[in-house]
């Protein structure tokens, strides 16, 4: 909370005086949990010009300078989690077990992995007679959502600089406290001035400005499409890279040859993880027809287990949407599902009776969901799950890639063969099979309207750098 109302540029934390003014609230209490200034184009240009003139010398770091830095980044988080953690919680409400083991454990996997691949990672290699350079893409505008605050700033920033790209950030203004104290961690791990900035304010002022601004060669963004299409027409003028991650309604399909209860009881709890609010979230359960009374019956005792309450009592396992107006949305959402006809078997759109403040939806399941309603076409970013059945496993495929979306299925089959023969036909840019455990390096990124490029592993570098080819280097 330090420097909440400052930017960090060129290697120092400058003073916002005459900047405008926004608090943050905490989604949990609606009351003020800090305040920070709003950026500006100009506070963009001194960022970009600054990343500029360290990308001079950065971009000509040795691997081991690199991998000395990002050594220290690990260090200073693993001292500093469980006040991250803690931020986390304040800022979107986030249940403060979930903050530790997810989002900020899952952070700091992926800081861990970028330092292990970095250790090995090719950045020249032979190509016949022809050396393949792989070479830092340049200064990177981070463009980050607040549903994982640390963890998505994690994901584009390690590899960035791993690779030797200098940085402007703008995280969320709707979650920016853990990602200023992220900034103070990379400071005390001594990069140059200049290599990574942050700059708070919105997407259409300062989300804008990075996008459109000459001295930035990429952008990643992570947010909805509706938004990732702005962040592409504003870059498209300059003809940069532009990397996006964007909205998701992802299937799990449930075979007839799984343990129903398991399978629904997993799927149900998954979907409700950070309260919805993740575009990789499975809410879409396509269950075989002659299933769907006892998917119902399970899928309601799954909700019914569901604890809510005050978020950093360590027993709570569902938190708040994250501010008003995605409180409304997830509201409404609910009710024109209603109205089109499924049948709610648990939750609701009413606030839980046991709460009486904080943006909090109880976790609810439809029924008789077929797939041109609401709740199947959109992408809700709640605690919601729709029970879709199905007669056929070539309906259930055709159902699943029947969306704009395509960036995570889920497919629950005891036979693997099948399960692969399926798994191959989803346009997804994941597919997980059988809940297994989670992979800090599995390449994450969409098909369709869910995004272009990779986060994550090998991928998440391949983001960030260009590829020179080089001859006339053997005789």
């Amino acid at each position: 909370m330090k420097y909440l109302d400052h930017f960090y540029i060129n290697g120092r934390f400058v003073t916002t005086d005459g900047r405008a003014r926004r608090d943050v609230i905490n989604p949990a209490t609606e009351g003020i949990a800090g305040t920070i200034a709003m950026g500006t184009a100009e506070d963009v240009d001194l960022a970009v010009k600054a990343a500029r003139r360290a990308f001079v010398t950065y971009s000509q770091s040795s691997r081991e300078e690199r991998l000395t830095l990002l050594r220290r980044v690990l260090s200073i988080f693993d001292e500093r989690a469980e006040q991250l953690a803690q931020l986390t919680t304040l800022e979107m409400g986030a249940p403060i077990t979930f903050a530790r083991e997810a989002q900020i454990a899952g952070a700091r996997a992926h800081i861990a992995d970028a330092i292990r691949i970095l250790e090995y990672y090719e950045f020249e290699r032979m190509a016949g007679p022809t050396l393949l350079s792989l070479e830092p893409v340049g200064v990177c505008a981070l463009i980050t959502p607040w549903n994982f605050p640390v963890l998505q700033i994690v994901t584009k920033v390690m590899p960035a600089l791993a690779t030797g790209c200098t940085v402007v950030l703008k995280p969320s203004e709707y979650a920016p406290i853990s990602p200023m104290l992220f900034a103070e961690i990379l400071h005390d791990a001594g990069f140059p001035a200049g290599v990574f900035n942050l700059v708070n304010g919105d997407g259409p002022t300062v989300g804008a400005a990075m996008s459109s601004h000459p001295g930035v060669d990429m952008v990643s963004f992570t947010g909805s499409t509706r938004a990732g299409v702005q962040v592409a027409k504003s870059a498209a003028d300059t003809v940069k890279r532009v990397h996006q991650e964007l909205g998701g309604n992802s299937a799990n399909i449930l075979v007839d040859d799984v343990d129903l209860e398991s399978a629904v009881t997993k799927g149900v709890l998954a979907a409700y993880r950070n309260a919805g609010q993740s575009c990789t979230a499975p809410t879409r359960m396509l269950v075989p027809r002659h299933l769907q009374e006892r998917a119902i019956e399970y899928a309601q005792q799954a909700a019914r287990s569901v604890v809510l309450g005050d978020v950093t009592d360590d027993r709570v396992m569902l938190g708040p949407v994250m501010n008003e107006l995605q409180y409304e949305r997830v509201k409404s959402l609910i009710n024109k599902t209603i109205a089109e006809g499924a049948t709610v078997v648990a939750g609701g759109s009413e606030r839980p009776q046991s709460l009486s403040r904080g943006y909090f939806v109880q976790p609810t399941v439809f029924a008789d969901v077929i797939p041109h309603m609401t709740a199947a076409r959109e992408e809700i970013f709640g605690p919601v799950v729709s029970l879709i059945p199905y007669d056929s496993v070539e309906e259930a495929i055709t159902i699943t890639n029947d969306t704009p979306y395509g960036l995570a299925a889920y497919l629950q089959c005891a036979d693997l063969s099948k399960a692969m023969a399926i798994a191959r036909r989803l346009r997804a840019g994941q597919v997980t099979i059988n809940y297994p455990a989670w992979d800090a390096s599995a390449p994450f990124g969409g098909f369709k309207q869910s995004g272009n490029g990779r986060e994550c592993g090998e991928a998440g570098f391949e983001a960030f750098v260009e590829l020179k080819a080089i001859g006339g280097l053997q005789p």
